[in-house]
Order: C-alpha cells, then structure tokens, then sequence
C-alpha cells in the first residue's frame, strides 16, 4: 500500500523487538551527537527498526529520549542515596570522582557523561528537553548536598563547610570531566583531575 508521497506502507503490526536493547543503541547515538545531533535516520538504524516502529514504541523522539536516559541512569550513570550511603563522606565522594573519570573514558561506550554535558544548548522547541537533563543535574547536586550536609552533623566535616558550594564544586568537576573526556583526554589524564579535587575535598574533613 503506498501513500500519497508514493511511499510504501507496510501493512500489519511493526515487527517486535527487545525494548532495552533497542534503548541502549538509541542512548549510544544521543549520547555521542547529543538530543538535536541525532536524527530519525541515525537513531532507527542504530536501534535495527522502522521509523514507523520509534514512533508507535515510544511516541515521539523526545519521550525516546527520555527513556533512553533512564535507560543510562540505570545501567551506568545515576548519583543514588544508596551510592554516597557509606560511611566518610570525603572519601565517598572522592571515590565517586576517581570512578566517573573512569568510566568517562571507557572505550566501550562514548565519551563523557550522556546527562552531565546533554543538552546544554537547544533550540527554543527543545526547552523541555534541556529543561528535564538540568533537573537531572539539579537532583545529583542536591543529593550531594544532602549527604555534605548530613556529614556536618556526624562530624566527618567541619562545622564551617560550605555545603551548597562543595556540592557545585562536586557537580562542576563532573561536568568539566564529562567536557575534557569528549575532547580525547585519557583515564590516567582525568583520574589526577579526581585526585586534585579529592585533596580540596579532604581539606573541609573535620
């Protein structure tokens, strides 16, 4: 059956296909060119399916979009309570640097943090887009916090500490990784970049 532009149109029910295999091969694409970078062609061929199947699974680009993050939060990105639980708040946080400078530069994935550096500029149509990824951001820094402040009354950290202003320092450390992974630097490189921001960490510890 063809359309009125004289394209063929399959008939039936688009073809079935694993939902979280699909998602990982679409964050891979927003992940390396970004949420405008990646178009239709690029994310339907990545994840093997028809255009007609994106959009009948997920909506829209944007709500693939959307899953495609929690599909990265889950598996590789996320900043969870659980995370920055254990004991020592310094050394917690300044494991979690060492272990996304890593992770920033794992040749098995692409480069950088796909939450950290997306979608920092958008045309104004993609504003809920931008708006939701710096919510993301917003909510680590905020646990980050959290955890700074709750260290202040278990005395890991002096009483003096500026919590709100070492949980941006934590959040901008991260972001300037995720920039200088996407730009070649190395693991070895990003890892002493954790180092030297661990050692300002440390100098807060009570």
């Amino acid at each position: 059956m063809k359309n009125n532009q004289g394209l063929v149109r399959r008939r039936g029910r688009p073809p079935a296909f694993d939902r979280r295999e699909v998602l990982e091969r679409a964050a891979k694409i927003f992940w390396r060119r970004g949420y405008e970078g990646a178009s239709i062609v690029d994310l339907t061929d990545a994840m093997g399916i028809t255009a007609q199947s994106l959009y009948a699974a997920f909506g829209s680009k944007a709500q693939l979009y959307r899953e495609a993050l929690d599909w990265y939060r889950a598996a590789l990105g996320a900043i969870t309570p659980e995370a920055l639980d254990a004991p020592d708040a310094i050394a917690v946080l300044s494991a979690l640097l060492r272990d996304q400078a890593r992770a920033f530069t794992d040749p098995a994935y692409p480069p950088g943090c796909m939450i950290a550096t997306a979608a920092l500029g958008c045309a104004e149509e993609n504003d809920p887009v931008s708006a939701m990824v710096a919510d993301l951001r917003h909510a680590s820094v905020a646990l980050v916090r959290a955890r700074l402040e709750r260290a202040i009354v278990e005395g890991d950290l002096r009483p003096d500490a500026d919590p709100v202003a070492l949980a941006r320092f934590v959040g901008a450390v991260i972001q300037g990784l995720s920039v200088q992974a996407r730009d070649g630097a190395g693991a070895d490189e990003l890892v002493a970049v954790a180092e030297l921001a661990a050692m300002e960490l440390a100098r807060h510890r009570a």
